[in-house]
């Protein structure tokens, strides 16, 4: 019995007001994540985890890297000294900003002052005696009679060996810009340079936002009434930017699409209520997909909603069928059943190829496959169950119009391909095996969507400020930070050795900030007892013009540092050398990696080799993303499985011989032409390009199926054929305007989706649609 029209449409509002308020709840309970190694493979060499662990939580993601230009150094000296004000006045969101107008000595805060006989290693080897403060003590006499005196003499009566400048200087980059007007310059002199390093990672969108918002409100405020300019690079920036450019170009290709979509609709239908209706199940599919992924995983990833809302654009197919085979007479849910065989196929086979998605290695796909499996069959079953109660008795037969029977007549006429595929064929694999250009992206660099221009600039900058050689770092594992701290230092004779000879120019490592408890321990052992140390001063002074009363504050220094408690990374929190520290002594949770950075290596293959047996690991980063992107390869193993799954899936629905090969010969032909097309063009294939044919080839099959399923009726035929122009040109409509995208990822999505929907489409009517059972006169001509 029919539901009548009132009861309709209080289910219709009933189904909207749910998915209304699953709506409202998920924009209030759901975690979006930014981590862009979800959708990396994981990480099976220490090299390779480095890696990931840099890219997402290390410091260097964590760097914002400014340029400061148009004006005079003058000017420009100012701005930089103001905009480091301004920065370092927040600390919710910076945990560093130099410009190199700060004093290192402002490194150690005043409460550490006697810990600088702990950090300083000039007594390492000679410990601190009489004759050795003498001469400190007569360097200093020279010193009050030279133009330094108005510096030294405040610092004289607590440090007469000026160690605070001396851990200063050896807490300073072992390379930084050049200085102008007392804050750092580029070479040309015509860029004043700074550097932050934000709180939140580098894959935190939020976190991220906010720091640029504020570096660029904050320029803008310094800057206003001058020509200057800023420069901003740097992972958080570039993120803040994708983000952006994204978000603007889907709101005009969301706004295009919808409209077309409508028009479409009403147009194919000439009914306001169809494009309502069609929107309910893909509507509910998204929402299912989300929940699913939240019940599954931690957090749900915003690549993850951007295809997966892509991948579920089959299902607004589902409902096109229902509407297009409607027809005065029958009711809908009768047609519900009968297309229902063909659509569950298409559902079923379409979920088993995307449960490979599982053994694939990367956790972004595999929250892919339960967003799209959840999506799709929840699509099929409302389309199934509850669209057939809302849909009015059909007046007429959509398909029965003068252009339909003239398509479908002209169709007719076709000649049917047979040998012209497996040409076809063999000139598109020919042109995949032939080409000479790598099959596969191994450059992680180069799966960025940041703009070549951003990179060169970010490159440009790191090069000005001194920035360490990022493709090859030293690391040390140990259970603890002590051990790891302790093992980098015992690399120190061997690396100064490679730096005497000029293999490289000089390195860095945490234990130069903060040294080991052994270290800290030996130099108290170092220093005078307070008997001794009055003792030595007393012999220090003599024939000296300084009276020992003044040093009581130096007397009291040592011995503080003699018996206080070694520093640890704790102590160091909220002070400059905390971040120093925190981005060479990396906590792996059951361990501790030490790293050291180094610059200016003259051969590095001769230099890792020097260095073997010292008990460091050499790591190439390079090599790491390589191999990391090379294990990508297990997705082409899943696509080969998810191949088989499907077809076996299809054959046990279909269990004929010819039908089965009519179904899935267009999806496999379409393919390999969609390879060759990218091959021929000379790209390299990415994960995205993998997605991307994997929906073509869903697409494809429900063409074919479809195809094949209105048999050799005529009418039926049209039906099919109007349900799957509608389709097609809806999905079409979609992946165009994602072609015209300027951001590259995007663009390669939406043009290897669209060929995918040209080449399914025209293969499947060429390969699956079944001959006229006879002859067909033109009943409107």
């Amino acid at each position: 019995m029919r539901l009548p029209a009132y009861a309709r449409t209080g289910l219709a509002v009933l189904w909207l007001a749910a998915l209304l308020g699953l709506g409202a709840w998920l924009g209030n309970t759901i975690k979006l994540s930014g981590d862009l190694r979800k959708f990396m493979p994981e990480a099976r060499t220490p090299a390779q985890k480095l890696l990931l662990d840099e890219l997402g939580e290390g410091p260097g993601s964590r760097l914002l890297l400014m340029a400061i230009s148009g004006s005079d150094p003058a000017t420009l000296a100012k701005q930089s000294q103001a905009l480091r004000a301004k920065l370092d006045a927040d600390n919710d969101a910076f945990a560093m900003i130099t410009n190199g107008g700060e004093s290192a000595a402002d490194a150690i805060p005043a409460k550490w002052l006697p810990y600088r006989f702990l950090l300083s290693d000039r007594y390492d080897t000679h410990p601190l005696d009489a004759a050795t403060l003498k001469a400190e003590l007569a360097e200093r006499v020279q010193d009050l009679g030279s133009p330094a005196a108005g510096m030294i003499e405040p610092l004289l009566p607590r440090d007469p060996t000026l160690e605070l400048l001396h851990v200063a200087e050896s807490l300073q980059p072992t390379k930084t810009p050049q200085q102008i007007e007392g804050v750092w310059f580029d070479k040309a002199g015509k860029r004043a340079l700074l550097v932050a390093q934000t709180i939140s990672g580098g894959f935190d969108p939020n976190g991220q936002q906010q720091a640029v918002a504020e570096i660029n409100t904050a320029f803008d405020e310094i800057a206003k009434g001058t020509q200057s300019k800023l420069l901003l690079t740097g992972p958080g920036a570039f993120s803040v930017e994708i983000s952006t450019r994204t978000q603007a170009e889907t709101q005009w290709i969301g706004v295009f699409d919808t409209v077309g979509l409508i028009v479409l609709l009403l147009v194919a239908y000439r009914s306001w209520k169809i494009p309502l209706l069609g929107v309910l199940p893909l509507a509910s599919a998204g929402l299912a997909g989300m929940v699913a992924v939240m019940l599954c995983f931690d957090q749900v990833h915003g690549i993850t909603l951007a295809f997966g809302f892509t991948l579920i654009g089959v299902v607004q197919d589902y409902p096109i069928h229902l509407f297009s085979h409607q027809r005065p007479g029958l009711d809908p849910r009768a047609n519900a059943r009968h297309l229902w065989p063909t659509l569950a196929t298409g559902v079923v086979s379409t979920c088993i190829a995307y449960i490979t998605f599982f053994f694939s290695g990367v956790e972004g796909l595999r929250q892919l496959a339960v967003f799209t499996i959840s999506g799709l069959g929840t699509a099929a079953l409302l389309t199934r169950l509850v669209m057939p109660e809302l849909l009015d008795p059909a007046s007429r037969d959509f398909a029965d119009s003068k252009l339909m029977a003239r398509l479908g007549n002209a169709i007719e006429r076709l000649p049917r391909p047979r040998w012209s595929l497996a040409a076809l064929a063999v000139i598109a694999a020919v042109v995949i095996v032939a080409m000479p250009t790598p099959f596969w992206q191994n450059d992680l660099s180069k799966l960025t969507p940041v703009p070549i221009e951003s990179l060169l600039q970010d490159q440009d900058l790191r090069q000005e400020l001194g920035a360490p050689d990022v493709l090859y770092v030293l690391a040390v594992q140990a259970p603890t930070k002590e051990g790891a701290l302790a093992a980098s230092e015992a690399l120190r004779p061997r690396l100064d050795a490679q730096v005497a000879k000029g293999e490289l120019s000089a390195y860095d490592m945490a234990a130069r900030y903060l040294p080991s408890l052994a270290v800290q321990r030996h130099r108290q052992q170092q220093l005078p007892a307070p008997a001794q140390a009055k003792a030595m001063l007393e012999s220090a002074l003599v024939g000296s013009p300084f009276r020992s009363e003044v040093f009581a504050p130096f007397l009291a220094d040592l011995e503080q540092a003699r018996t206080a408690k070694p520093l640890s990374e704790d102590d160091l929190a909220d002070t400059p050398l905390a971040s120093m520290v925190q981005g060479l002594l990396l906590d792996g949770g059951d361990h501790t990696t030490a790293l050291v950075s180094m610059s200016g290596i003259r051969d590095p293959q001769a230099l890792a080799a020097a260095l073997q047996g010292s008990g460091a690991q050499w790591m190439d980063l390079r090599e790491a993303s390589r191999t990391l992107v090379n294990t990508y390869h297990r997705v082409l193993v899943a696509m080969g499985v998810a191949a088989v799954l499907l077809a076996i899936a299809v054959s046990i629905a279909l269990r004929d011989r010819r039908r089965i090969v009519r179904v899935l010969l267009p999806m496999g032909l379409s393919v390999l032409l969609i390879l060759a097309v990218l091959r021929g063009c000379g790209v390299e294939l990415n994960l995205f390009h993998l997605i991307s044919m994997i929906l073509g080839a869903g697409l494809g099959l429900d063409y074919a199926l479809f195809f094949d399923h209105a048999g050799d009726d005529p009418a039926d035929q049209r039906r099919t054929l109007h349900a799957l122009i509608v389709c097609s040109l809806m999905t079409l409509l979609v992946f165009v305007l994602l072609a015209l995208s300027s951001i590259p990822v995007l663009r390669a999505i939406g043009a290897t989706v669209a060929m995918g929907v040209v080449f399914n489409f025209v293969l499947a009517l060429l390969v699956s649609r079944q001959p006229h059972a006879k002859p067909v006169a033109d009943a409107h001509a």
